[in-house]
């Protein structure tokens, strides 16, 4: 170590020392909160004309799928796995966007800490 060298108080290597730790700390906090409405969050999405409905979380866990019975009587296999495979990508899509647009904010706070 140099000679004359005097650390700052806190340890904080001229990061802010607590400061940045409690910065740190409360954007856990939030995002935590965040996550934990995430799962609570549905999002819904239709395919086939609302013939096959999919519901599912913020943190894309898939909560129920609808099939309309009139869909039953006409449709075949293959199309029925086509209806359901379309409402199952539109929900996660939109379960992602539901994602960003809670989390983004609080990722975007993490650039101003040297992230």
């Amino acid at each position: 170590m140099a000679k004359g060298y005097n650390r700052p108080p806190g340890g904080g290597g001229g990061m802010g020392g607590g400061g940045m730790m409690n910065q740190i700390k409360k954007m856990q906090e939030q995002l935590a909160q965040a996550q934990a409405q995430l799962a609570e969050e549905t999002v819904t999405v239709t395919a086939g004309g609302g013939a096959v409905k999919v519901t599912m979380t913020g943190d894309q866990v898939c909560k129920g799928v609808e099939i309309d019975a009139e869909l039953l009587k006409d449709a075949d296999a293959e199309m029925l796995q086509d209806l359901i495979l379309t409402a199952v990508n539109l929900a996660l899509d939109k379960s992602r966007q539901l994602q960003s647009d809670r989390l983004g904010p609080l990722a975007g706070g993490l650039g101003g800490l040297g992230f």
